[in-house]
């Protein structure tokens, strides 16, 4: 009988436990938990259950009859709780996304892609396709498609669309007028500006050779800075992953360019060896301290370059998200001018932002392209 009994009260227990993680699921978001049961619904399905159990110590039988009647009653309850709470959280979900974040989609990457649509929020989610991963060993290299990718190929298409169509006006008006004008005018005079104010100023002699390079790299950068501005746009320069691959491919120009340059000497640039000292310990000394900081030094150069855009191309849609989010934290409409002024201030820098940090990464890497090409002086 006491078997019984206690078997009973367990079960009642367990189901009530059941029923509450059914009505609200563990790691639901915020939004979803509105849907869940209320207070009075939950002190209701406790009296039913501990009712059952009053009922199950006067007749052993007809008590477990009951406490199951009553738990399945209850787990029924909760399932259909449950269930409404997550049709309420795809709900919620699929509001979110169309329409409720409107900075974090600009900065994260993902899956889906946010296109133009004649609905409530102006905007439809597109899935892109997914690929099976290719297994190299324990690794998995998954080669789907993300947002961040579109922008990257939509930013060289808009990169070589605005270059070829600038140059061929430029030789028609040239043609025609004698110099070109409007649009081609325009792109000339910020060719002419980087490759003769930034790049060849920097590399130093025979520095022609990395203005294609270079040029196309201030470009390509400032498109994808640009495309972050823009509704249903992201900024994949916000990727580290991006940065990091326009570092790398910085740190192999460098590098070559040095090797080409110095020859045999390039080795110099790696271990420190102070061939004007006539003291044979303190050159190895000096050796043994420098040389692993010249070493170094040969990565930090890409990893700033790598932070640097990360962490300036990210910084201005947080600090916009915090105004933001200042105004719903307050809730009011005379505290909603000063944060909507200073976002709106925040997002006209962002589009100098956008210009200037082209400007530097295009900077940076043409000072160290000249500084491993004249090492040996």
């Amino acid at each position: 009988m006491t078997r019984l009994r206690a078997l009973t009260h367990f079960t009642a227990t367990a189901l009530f436990a059941a029923a509450a993680l059914l009505a609200a699921p563990a790691g639901a978001p915020l939004g979803a938990q509105a849907h869940a049961p209320a207070a009075g619904d939950t002190v209701h399905r406790s009296a039913a259950v501990g009712a059952a159990i009053d009922r199950s110590l006067q007749g052993d039988s007809a008590g477990v009859h009951t406490g199951r009647h009553v738990g399945n009653a209850t787990q029924a309850h909760g399932a259909a709780a449950g269930n409404s709470g997550h049709g309420a959280e795809a709900g919620a979900g699929g509001h979110g996304a169309a329409g409720g974040d409107i900075i974090m989609p600009h900065i994260t990457d993902s899956h889906e892609l946010e296109v133009p649509w004649p609905s409530s929020h102006l905007a439809k989610e597109v899935h892109l396709p997914r690929f099976a991963p290719i297994m190299l060993g324990g690794f998995a290299l998954d080669l789907s498609p993300t947002k961040h990718v579109v922008m990257l190929l939509l930013a060289s298409v808009l990169c070589a669309a605005t270059l070829l169509t600038a140059a061929a006006a430029h030789k028609r008006h040239s043609h025609a007028v004698g110099r070109p004008k409007g649009f081609a005018s325009g792109i000339e005079a910020t060719v002419l500006f980087v490759r003769d104010e930034v790049i060849l100023k920097n590399v130093g002699h025979h520095g022609n050779a990395f203005v294609p390079y270079l040029l196309a790299t201030f470009f390509f950068i400032l498109f994808a800075n640009i495309l972050g501005l823009i509704p249903y746009g992201s900024t994949a320069t916000g990727n580290i992953s991006v940065t990091a691959a326009l570092a790398i491919l910085a740190f192999l120009v460098i590098e070559i360019a040095g090797m080409r340059a110095l020859g045999k000497d390039y080795i110099g640039t790696i271990l420190y060896w102070p061939s004007d000292m006539k003291n044979g310990p303190m050159k190895l000394f000096l050796s043994l301290i420098l040389s692993p900081v010249e070493l170094l030094g040969k990565f930090t150069k890409p990893f700033a370059l790598a932070i640097r855009l990360f962490a300036n191309m990210t910084a201005g849609h947080v600090i916009v998200l915090a105004f933001i989010g200042m105004i719903f934290t307050f809730g009011s409409y005379l505290v909603a001018v000063g944060p909507f002024l200073m976002a709106l201030a925040i997002m006209l820098l962002e589009v100098f932002v956008a210009l200037l940090q082209a400007y530097i990464f295009t900077l940076l890497v043409s000072v160290f392209i000249g500084q491993i090409r004249e090492a040996h002086h």
